[in-house]
């Protein structure tokens, strides 16, 4: 495999490291409702400028898919941001990428329910260990204050945007759409940009400001518009296994991010925590044996 077709892929993961520190920039600085909204208006609308045609010209194709696309649009776009941004406002951008980690976890826990497929050996202990991982990360090494205390609001919302990720990633998978990727994903934002909208009213139509507009225009393009470019190609010339391992370099990635541009101190709890997760993450992805034929074998 030629090692120049990780550099677009990777890059779009560092791309997507950053958008968790602009995340955590803007709150304070932009409301998270004016954020979502404008980033994927801008995006739709740059999209719109290259797709628009193209999708008109097999809307009697898309129709039939459009509540599957809405739903899909809800839970990536509307669902994962604006729980995103709304946690940062409580927790560090740290956490917020090791949180992240979790997504293809989630994501294996989520197609056992909804896709009826056999638990895995590496799904069952990757996912109690990255428990395992998560509550010394999420306690700041004290478990005991965690069974105490709980999370904090702020990795709740998280830990919440990440599932929704996650069920979005098992509903493409589950619903296979016969669409161009680019023309489904095109779709899932403008039926984003008509829920953000409602959102973006309800909050008193917040506007953009000065320091929020450089944060904006970074979600809307290179986030949401270059990286999944980066990222499609990837899947095209390393196929959806390899470059989805990529994704674990997300939290190595965030963590130097916040460090040099946010200050942040990386903790031994972040180390230990976000290892003992990330080595559960791995398991899960690598361990691939059924569960029920160990035990029948047993």
């Amino acid at each position: 495999m030629n090692l120049k077709h990780y550099g677009l892929p990777l890059t779009a993961v560092l791309i997507w490291s950053a958008n968790a520190v602009v995340s955590k920039l803007a709150a304070g600085v932009i409301a998270p409702s004016a954020i979502s909204f404008y980033r994927w208006l801008l995006a739709g609308l740059l999209m719109a400028s290259v797709l628009l045609k193209p999708v008109w010209h097999q809307r009697r194709a898309i129709l039939p898919y459009l509540p599957k696309l809405f739903v899909l649009g809800l839970l990536g776009m509307v669902m994962y941001q604006c729980l995103a941004y709304i946690a940062a406002e409580t927790t560090t951008a740290t956490n917020m990428g090791i949180l992240a980690s979790l997504m293809p976890l989630l994501a294996v826990g989520l197609s056992v329910l909804l896709l009826g497929e056999v638990p895995t050996v590496g799904g069952i202990a990757g996912g109690v260990l990255s428990l395992l991982g998560l509550g010394y990360l999420l306690s700041h090494g004290n478990p005991a204050s965690l069974l105490a205390h709980g999370v904090t609001t702020g990795d709740g919302l998280m830990l919440l945007a990440c599932l929704s990720y996650a069920a979005y990633g098992v509903l493409l998978k589950r619903w296979a759409l016969p669409l161009n990727n680019w023309h489904s994903l095109f779709v899932q934002i403008w039926c984003a940009n008509l829920v953000l909208f409602v959102y973006y009213l309800t909050q008193s139509a917040p506007p953009i400001t000065t320091g929020g507009l450089p944060l904006v225009l970074f979600a809307g393009i290179p986030a949401s518009v270059i990286a999944p470019f980066l990222w499609m190609h990837g899947v095209a010339q390393l196929g959806p296994s390899r470059t989805t391992t990529l994704m674990n370099l997300l939290p190595v990635f965030t963590v130097a991010i916040a460090m040099l541009f946010l200050g942040e101190t990386l903790h031994a709890y972040h180390v230990i925590g976000g290892s003992i997760t990330l080595l559960g993450v791995v398991l899960a992805q690598k361990l691939k044996q059924p569960l029920r034929r160990r035990v029948a074998l047993a």
